[in-house]
């Protein structure tokens, strides 16, 4: 089996991605028709999400049908509206007795400071993603929700790097697959999770800079303390999970930002985690939590490398020619 390195490794999921270039905005829509269980971990202090409550353990649903990530705020939720509308003009969601209903949670990032702040994804977007769905490799960098994803915040916005969208698999010769999708639009600078290099953050001199070295240094006057940060990502597995542990994996998951952001989850951000499970292998709990965070940390390395420069926006392939 080749590994595309995204969520179309796992049998049956779909990813439709549209981005808007001029603006600097887009989404990026994972469509499971047949439905998963799924599980979410919020660990920032300003996140923006659709049916993330649904996918608390307590709660009666068992079964998503689509996710998506997205920019636009807040603005960007009505992705969601475009999903829907795609689900039951195919007759998929859950069956009421009166209508299917799709069960469809999302999350965005802020990317109004990239592009243009008044346009952002819609309904329409969200469809036309559907539309465009396939089981093909999902592309990285500046695209979809990466469009207008930024990273390193803390000396301003005339001083960020671009982030974007990466992704990164995990399958063992027993055929357990673990995959994940993240949008890196962090307030904290990234680092290579096993070489500690800054791959990107807040340039000075042309130079990414250590965003908890300038914070601690009691510079007050150069911090940008603004709530325009979120990294969300999307796990996805073939191994068969209740959706308690859905939600104990997409815990254990976020500690792949944990080794690739610094800082992460602030106040500042509103880094969500989702975890589907959609198979029936069997691998033991704890080991799949590690892999999980590792899949992640790999995405997010993946997601700033594959970023192009745009707009002025420098970018760790502008800085590494």
């Amino acid at each position: 089996m080749e590994i595309k390195n995204c969520l179309t490794d796992i049998e049956g999921v779909l990813i439709g991605q549209v981005a808007d270039e001029e603006n600097l905005t887009g989404c990026t829509v994972v469509l499971i028709p047949d439905g998963a269980v799924c599980g979410v971990d919020v660990c920032g202090g300003a996140p923006g999400s659709r049916e993330s409550s649904l996918l608390q353990s307590e709660k009666v649903n068992n079964q998503i049908h689509a996710l998506f990530l997205t920019g636009g705020s807040a603005y960007g939720l009505s992705v969601g509206d475009g999903i829907m509308t795609y689900l039951e003009e195919n007759n998929i969601g859950f069956d009421t007795g009166y209508a299917k209903v799709g069960i469809v949670p999302g999350a965005v990032i802020f990317d109004l400071n990239a592009g243009s702040a008044k346009i952002r994804p819609t309904r329409e977007m969200g469809y036309l993603a559907c539309t465009l769905a396939s089981d093909e490799c999902m592309l990285q960098g500046n695209y979809g929700a990466g469009m207008g994803a930024t990273v390193g915040k803390v000396l301003g916005n005339d001083n960020i790097m671009k982030g974007g969208i990466g992704g990164s698999t995990y399958m063992n010769e027993d055929g357990v697959i673990v995959s994940a999708i993240v949008v890196v639009n962090a307030f904290g600078d990234v680092r290579d999770h096993k070489t500690g290099e800054i791959l990107a953050g807040a340039l000075k001199d042309g130079i990414p800079q250590d965003t908890i070295a300038i914070m601690t240094a009691g510079r007050k006057n150069v911090y940008s303390y603004k709530l325009d940060n979120t990294t969300i990502a999307i796990i996805g597995t073939n191994v068969a999970l209740t959706k308690t542990q859905c939600n104990m994996i997409a815990t254990k998951a976020t500690h792949g930002l944990v080794k690739t952001i610094f800082p992460v989850s602030t106040g500042l951000d509103g880094d969500t985690v989702f975890v589907f499970s959609k198979g029936d292998k069997e691998c033991e709990i704890n080991t799949l939590g590690v892999i999980a965070s590792e899949v992640l940390a790999e995405a997010v390395n993946n997601a700033i490398k594959s970023a192009d420069e745009i707009a002025g926006i420098k970018s760790y392939k502008s800085l590494h020619k």
